[in-house]
């Protein structure tokens, strides 16, 4: 007879029992390995500080939410524009507390929580397209981000630009110091303010989604945008005037969320997203391009003095970057802790050489063909 029939059958019973539990165990396991091999759904709330489509940046962000459900099925983006939901510090304070779980916010508005933002913003420091699309390659930005990682919980994907053609826009053309004297205008930081002062023009920081109004009723006489963003006032501010990619504010975002979220997510689950994130980040930057460009080419004008998009020549920008007189370096330094001083001017130094190393021409996001935009950009 064979040994193991001599076994009790209690013993018999419950080596059967054994191993029926070790099938089931390994079977879940294997279940589990293979649940986390593919992402997981999610559904995530998106705040950004800029105004809806047309705008270029909404657009892209319309691109990630459409998106998201078929990259990873049944996940859901809850989009919010213009400080609908949080203005930039309370984004940058929910996503530190693990109350919001991504922002697309301009560096210099996040100073107010943390003033080491301050160390890559100001105008006239990235002048071209180029030098723009580098700014994660400083390390100035490196710095910011490990930063924000380790101090602030806030992981960065990377850099979001929100135009190519910074600029001012008002109901008359602003060209020269003179013309900002005694007006009251927007500013998108802190920084700017700075430029403005020097320019005898009084700064009023706000919100985009508070410009139309404050436009309509007088409150503020101009404002600092993105073309993009002058697209959405260009009944109120007729007048539009821009004089390279950084020459009257350096707007530079970046693409973010929430560690605590964030590290929540399976593998496969970030892994899906990040990519995602980063084909948004291109889209974007193709769609500012396009944008910019063909808003230049339907409502340019030579003339300063009628309506329309003014293209300062490198003349008359020199005027006014010289009037500034290094107050924006200046200002920065008088509102942020001593360590960050070196950290301004070596910002400075790097964007000049990046401007230089990148003249206008000669980055990829000049050669894309905007025709294949052409659906998605509605130039009013």
């Amino acid at each position: 007879m064979d040994p193991k029939h001599k076994r009790p059958l209690r013993m018999r019973i419950a080596v059967a029992m054994l191993a029926v539990a070790l099938a089931t165990i390994w079977g879940a396991t294997d279940r589990i390995a293979y649940a986390q091999d593919k992402p997981q759904r999610v559904v995530l709330r998106f705040n950004a500080d800029f105004p809806p489509p047309p705008h270029p940046a909404a657009i892209a962000l319309k691109y990630f939410a459409e998106r998201l459900p078929q990259v990873i099925p049944g996940s859901q983006a809850r989009v919010y524009y213009a400080g609908a939901l949080y203005t930039i510090p309370e984004a940058f304070e929910a996503m530190r507390a693990g109350n919001l779980e991504m922002s697309w916010m301009q560096i210099g508005k996040a100073a107010p929580v943390d003033p080491w933002m301050m160390a890559a913003v100001g105008p006239g420091v990235l002048t071209t397209v180029g030098a723009v699309e580098s700014i994660e390659k400083t390390q100035t930005f490196q710095m910011l981000v490990d930063r924000l990682e380790t101090i602030q919980g806030i992981k960065v994907f990377g850099a979001g630009h929100m135009s190519f053609g910074m600029g001012v826009g008002g109901k008359k053309r602003y060209l020269k110091p003179a013309d900002f004297a005694g007006r009251k205008m927007r500013s998108m930081t802190p920084v700017e303010n700075a430029s403005l002062e020097a320019w005898k023009a009084s700064p009023v920081v706000m919100a985009f989604g508070e410009v139309p109004s404050a436009l309509q009723s007088g409150v503020i006489d101009g404002l600092m945008t993105s073309i993009g963003g002058w697209l959405s006032v260009r009944e109120q501010a007729p007048f539009y005037t821009m004089g390279g990619a950084g020459a009257f504010v350096g707007d530079y975002y970046m693409v973010s969320a929430s560690r605590r979220w964030w590290e929540k997510l399976s593998p496969a689950t970030q892994d899906a997203l990040e990519k995602l994130i980063m084909e948004t980040i291109k889209v974007q930057k193709e769609l500012n391009w396009c944008v910019d460009k063909l808003t230049y080419e339907k409502y340019s004008t030579k003339d300063p003095s009628k309506p329309g998009v003014y293209w300062m020549s490198p003349d008359e920008v020199s005027v006014l970057t010289e009037a500034t007189g290094g107050a924006p370096a200046k200002f920065i330094k008088s509102k942020t802790p001593k360590a960050v001083a070196r950290w301004v001017d070596l910002f400075i130094k790097e964007g000049r050489e990046l401007s230089k190393k990148n003249p206008p021409g000669t980055s990829w996001i000049e050669k894309v063909d905007c025709s294949k935009h052409a659906q998605k950009i509605v130039i009013r």
